[in-house]
């Protein structure tokens, strides 16, 4: 029973968040005629509001709402491309805010891009050194040689994993320092302003999400190595 029971409290930390922002997001996803435009509509309006017309907006089909520094580009899924909805604008916002992040070269910005750099390079060498590990240690008959890719392995998934969470001041400065400001000024009713800071809330922990959620794979990994 006790074995039972930190399993279902590790799902839940490992889950939790990401249901949670799902949630968030879907409850508040119904278009509303009170909100004049599209969340693609509002993030074009801010970006040329704040001087940044070589800035674009695109609907993305795979992955999810995010700012690319790397094409300058606002990209939202379907739904906060095309619909007014609550979800919509806040999501919007708190991308355009990651562009202003940039437009001002604001360092966390700049840390936050090259850390998740590296983490996506460090989860790919760790999944590879996990792969050859039983190899080379058959084929080098040296147990030390299995070993270190071992601890090289799960060390840089982990450490990949660490890296996306200590970006999350990045996304609450999106959401509570850029969006939140932005939106109160005129974009939004006051009260839904309760509701946008749920979702801008949950917009800055989807990050977070990810990251708990990647720690399932580096689990998934050790029983797989352990059979």
């Amino acid at each position: 029973m006790p074995y039972l029971i930190l399993i279902l409290v590790l799902i839940l930390l490992v889950f939790g968040p990401q249901w949670w922002a799902q949630y968030t997001f879907r409850r508040y996803a119904k278009p509303l005629t009170r909100i004049p435009g599209s969340g693609a509509e509002l993030a074009r309006h801010l970006l040329d509001r704040f001087e940044m017309q070589t800035v674009g907006v695109e609907k993305t089909e795979v992955g999810n709402d995010h700012y690319d520094p790397q094409s300058r580009t606002v990209r939202l899924s379907p739904q906060n491309h095309d619909q007014n909805s609550l979800t919509a604008v806040a999501v919007a916002a708190h991308e355009v805010g990651h562009a202003i992040q940039h437009q001002r070269g604001e360092a966390l910005l700049s840390v936050r891009t090259r850390l998740v750099q590296f983490a996506s390079a460090a989860q790919k060498f760790g999944a590879a050194a996990l792969v050859v590990m039983p190899i080379a240690a058959v084929l080098t008959r040296a147990p030390s040689v299995g070993l270190l890719l071992l601890v090289a392995g799960v060390g840089s998934m982990f450490l990949a994993t660490l890296v996306h969470l200590v970006t999350l001041p990045v996304e609450l400065d999106a959401s509570f320092n850029k969006a939140l400001p932005i939106l109160r000024s005129g974009y939004i009713n006051q009260k839904d302003e309760a509701v946008v800071r749920r979702i801008l809330r949950a917009a800055a922990f989807t990050y977070l999400a990810g990251s708990l959620a990647s720690l399932l794979n580096l689990w998934r990994w050790l029983a797989i190595l352990r059979r």
